[in-house]
């Protein structure tokens, strides 16, 4: 499995400036990681296979019953498929993009997830997350940080993720409308704990 290798630096020198040419390569290369391969998720079950989206990315996932994170794409636990459920999704400094979101349908137990310094993820990522049914129920804290690209229009889409208790939004220089936007959620969502940490 020597993609798992390889990915991780990809995915951390796409965020270095690179010098002419090479941007559009890691641009392409992020790409091809967040291909959604559904017949992988039909065979492995969308917990594995969104697993290995993850990992290839550079992003961690903790699964339910478990405290460790796992980072290692290579050391992905075996075992009977449906064993291992997601529960937690890091993908801080990750190269997740809207492409990929279809990995997340088929997870129904993640309660918490960290978007940080993710330069892919965009309003059309939020809204494609607020959009999935399972996270709908499943998910209870979100945390957005650092995720330039991210505008009030992406984080008032959250007010579909009904069941969301904490939301922590900090460093988001794209929003500029922070009374309202605050205001449309705590609306949406009485019961919310929002946690702001912007200019």
């Amino acid at each position: 499995m020597l993609l798992g290798k390889v990915v991780q630096p990809a995915c951390r020198l796409s965020k270095l400036p690179p010098p002419g040419a090479r941007r559009p390569f890691w641009g392409w290369l992020n790409a091809v990681f967040n291909k959604v391969d559904y017949e992988r998720i039909e065979a492995v079950g969308p917990d594995r296979a969104a697993s290995e989206w993850l990992l290839r990315c550079g992003a961690l996932v903790r699964y339910r019953g478990y405290q460790k994170w796992q980072q290692d794409y290579n050391g992905l636990p075996t075992g009977p498929l449906g064993k291992y459920k997601i529960e937690a999704i890091n993908a801080t400094e990750s190269c997740i993009m809207y492409r990929g979101f279809d990995y997340l349908d088929g997870l129904e137990h993640v309660t918490e997830i960290k978007l940080q310094k993710c330069i892919y993820i965009q309003d059309a990522c939020l809204q494609r997350l607020s959009e999935t049914k399972n996270l709908q129920k499943s998910l209870l804290q979100l945390r957005i940080i650092s995720c330039g690209n991210v505008t009030d229009k992406g984080i008032i889409a959250l007010h579909r993720l009904t069941n969301l208790e904490y939301l922590y939004l900090s460093d988001l220089p794209g929003i500029r409308e922070k009374e309202t936007t605050v205001r449309v959620l705590q609306q949406a969502l009485p019961n919310l704990e929002l946690e702001l940490d912007l200019e």
